[in-house]
């Protein structure tokens, strides 16, 4: 019974994970090469934190001078994550609580994303971030990249 009980809980788990929604797109007719151009606005009201990395150069996949990170943002009313590119640095974005709004530069209107959902970025991705809400944005970042202290600030 315990083992079923564990089991079950497991696939429960699985399934509440597997059916997270992967947040907004741009729409298909809004989709434009350099839509939004970089902006110089600097980081406000946010906290980058890092979790835990893995060196993947001592792992099975010998991805050398790479590392899987997983960090922690805060993002406060009003905040700015800064303008930034994910050329060299895939990332997928989990939005734990809040709503908050991404600028991107392939995209004519901004996209918003909500709590629940996995944002994507990808080597096309370049882009900013902005809270307009009245309440803190908490964002989980699980990215490969090049430089363990890269954290867009």
């Amino acid at each position: 019974m315990f083992t079923r009980t564990i089991v079950a809980s497991a696939l429960l788990a699985g399934f509440t994970f597997a059916g997270s929604a992967v947040a907004g797109e741009c729409p298909a007719d809004k989709v434009k090469a350099d839509a939004v151009k970089p902006v110089t606005y600097g980081p406000k009201g946010v906290t980058d934190n890092v979790l835990s990395m893995i060196d993947l150069g001592g792992e099975k996949i010998a991805l050398k001078d790479h590392m899987m990170r997983v960090r922690k943002l805060e993002v406060q009313p009003g905040g700015i994550v800064p303008w930034h590119s994910h050329a060299d640095r895939p990332a997928l974005i989990y939005i734990v609580s809040g709503e908050i709004v991404e600028n991107r530069s392939n995209c004519a209107v901004p996209v918003v994303h909500k709590a629940g959902e996995v944002a994507r970025e990808t080597h096309a991705t370049a882009h900013w971030w902005q809270n307009n809400g009245k309440a803190t944005v908490v964002l989980l970042s699980f990215d490969i990249a090049t430089d363990p202290n890269d954290h867009h600030m």
